[in-house]
C-alpha cells in the first residue's frame, strides 16, 4: 500500500502537477457546478477546497452554481406545483421569485460560505449584478403526434443570455477573488428570467474567452453506445453522434452548449462527473483527465 502522507510521495505528486499549473496559469476557467451532488455538504466543501486550490495554483476560476434539485424541494415546502415542458422548468411569476431567492441567495451564499471557510477568498454574485448578463425569453416549441405540428410552449420566466457584460469579472479576475455565479439575470424588459445553468455557464465562459470551461454532472461524461467513455471529440463528431442518436435526451443540450462556448472563442470544454473526488483537479492538474474534452 501507498502512504499517501508519505512527504516524498507528496513531493512527486506536486512536480507531476507543475507542467499543468504552467499551463494554466492567469488562465480563466469555468466551472459549472450543479447536479445532485450540491446537496452533500462534504461533497461542497471539497470543491471548495478544490477551487481555492486552483485559486493558489495562479488559475482565475469562476464558479457558475446550478440548483434545480433544491428549487424543486423549495417549491414543494410552499406548496408551488412545479411543471416542466420541453425539458425546461415552466416558471411562472410565484415561480421564479422562488428560483431567485434559492439560486442567489441560499445556494450562492452557502458556496461562497463554503470557499470562504476554507480560507478562500469568494463573492457571490447572479447575472443582474453589473448588468453581467442580459437575457431574452425563451421560445421552445415541441412536437404534437396527434396534430402532426410542432406547439408553441410558453415558459414563463425562462430566458437564455443574449448579452454578457465582463466589466465586473475584469475587476475581480486576477485578484485573488473567485466569482460564485448564480444563473438568474434580468431581461432589457427588466424583468427577472431564470436561465439554465449549463447555458449560463457557456456564455460567461465565452464572454472571457475562458481557457476551459467544466461542466460539472451527474455522468462520467459522453458516452458510445455501447455506454463507454469517450474521451475526446471535435465538434463536427459530436454533431455526428447527436445525428446517428448516440448523444441523446439531456446531454444534446449540455453538449450544444459545449459547441457554442467553443464558437464564442473557449478552447476547451470538458464534460465530467461532478461526484467523482476533486474531479476538477484531475481534469486540470493530471496526465489522467477526466470526462470527455471537445475541442473545435
Amino acid at each position: 500500500m501507498t502512504d499517501s502522507n508519505d512527504p516524498h510521495l507528496q513531493a512527486e505528486i506536486l512536480v507531476q502537477a507543475l507542467p499543468h499549473m504552467l499551463r494554466y496559469d492567469e488562465a480563466t476557467v469555468v466551472v459549472k457546478y450543479g447536479g445532485h451532488a450540491m446537496g452533500n455538504e462534504q461533497v461542497a466543501r471539497d470543491f471548495a477546497k478544490d477551487m481555492i486550490l486552483l485559486e493558489q495554483s495562479g488559475v482565475n476560476p469562476v464558479v457558475v452554481h446550478g440548483g434545480g434539485p433544491q428549487i424543486g424541494a423549495m417549491l414543494s415546502r410552499l406548496g408551488i406545483k412545479s411543471e416542466f415542458a420541453a425539458g425546461l422548468r415552466v416558471t411562472d411569476k410565484e415561480t421564479v421569485e422562488v428560483v431567485e431567492m434559492v439560486l442567489a441567495g441560499l445556494i450562492n451564499k452557502q458556496l461562497v460560505g463554503f470557499i470562504n471557510g476554507e480560507g478562500g477568498r469568494a463573492i457571490g454574485l447572479c447575472g443582474k449584478d453589473g448588468n453581467m448578463v442580459i437575457a431574452r425569453k425563451v421560445t421552445r416549441t415541441v412536437y404534437d403526434p396527434e396534430s402532426r405540428t410542432d406547439t408553441h410552449v410558453d415558459l414563463g420566466f425562462v430566458g437564455e443570455p443574449e448579452k454578457v457584460d465582463r466589466t465586473v469579472l475584469d475587476a475581480l479576475l486576477g485578484r485573488e477573488v473567485i466569482p460564485v455565479l448564480a444563473p438568474v439575470a434580468n431581461g432589457a424588459d427588466g424583468q427577472t428570467y431564470n436561465v439554465n445553468a449549463d447555458t449560463f455557464a457557456g456564455a460567461i465562459a465565452g464572454a472571457l474567452r475562458a481557457k476551459r470551461l467544466l461542466l460539472l454532472t451527474d455522468v462520467p461524461g459522453v458516452l458510445d453506445k455501447d455506454k463507454q467513455l469517450i474521451k475526446e471529440l471535435t465538434v463536427d463528431q459530436c454533431r455526428g453522434l447527436i445525428a446517428d442518436g448516440t448523444i441523446t435526451g439531456g446531454m444534446i443540450p449540455k453538449v450544444e452548449t459545449c459547441i457554442y462556448a467553443l464558437e464564442q472563442g473557449v478552447e476547451g470544454v470538458v464534460i465530467l462527473d461532478g461526484k467523482v473526488p476533486h474531479a476538477v483537479l484531475l481534469e486540470l492538474l493530471t496526465d489522467l483527465g477526466a470526462g470527455t474534452l471537445i475541442t473545435r
